[in-house]
């Protein structure tokens, strides 16, 4: 396992080691020891969760907040993903920064998001099987979200606007300066 620093502070880029042969191939998607020996977070991951999405589809941006904020290590299993990250943790010096990456069943990489952020992705291939272990139980009372297309956060979404398919909740979310999320 190879841990790749992004911009935005406490997340990571997870690349794998992966075996092949003519068989096919292996790799380890998660090792908690190693991964607080790259990293120094210590995460125990207690809920996982798979969606799958048609081309188009954005979801997010979401978060869970207080005493039940998650962290997640997110990763496509299937087809091609947009996925972004926001800091929202004001006492962070990337407080209201974004970072995007593609995640694809082919590459392999995760990305880890720590309490205290939003996050969403869009799906840019035919479908996607998308992946997300939480370190915290969902609750819908402390689920929360920021409007996809918000001015002040400016996030590429890899699509046109045209062909972003969206949730009702995530069309009406409140704006990030509204800080009403």
């Amino acid at each position: 396992m190879k841990i790749i620093v992004t911009p935005l502070q406490d997340c990571y880029i997870i690349e794998p080691t992966i075996f092949e042969d003519e068989r096919g191939y292996f790799f380890e998607k998660y090792n908690e020891k190693k991964f607080e020996e790259l990293t120094g977070i210590n995460c125990h991951f207690v809920q996982d969760n798979i969606s799958k999405s048609s081309f188009g589809v954005v979801r997010g941006l979401h978060l869970q907040k207080g005493e039940h904020a998650q962290a997640k290590l997110v990763s496509c299993l299937e087809g091609n993903v947009w996925d972004v990250a926001v800091d929202l943790r004001e006492d962070s010096p990337t407080f209201g920064k974004w970072f995007g990456i593609e995640l694809t069943g082919e590459n392999k990489l995760q990305l880890y998001i720590p309490r205290g952020f939003g996050h969403g992705f869009s799906v840019i291939s035919e479908n996607a099987v998308f992946a997300y272990k939480c370190d915290n139980y969902y609750n819908k009372e402390s689920e929360g979200s920021i409007k996809f297309n918000d001015e002040d956060l400016n996030i590429d979404w890899k699509l046109k606007e045209g062909e972003m398919i969206l949730s009702e909740k995530d069309k009406h979310s409140p704006s990030f300066k509204d800080k009403n999320y």
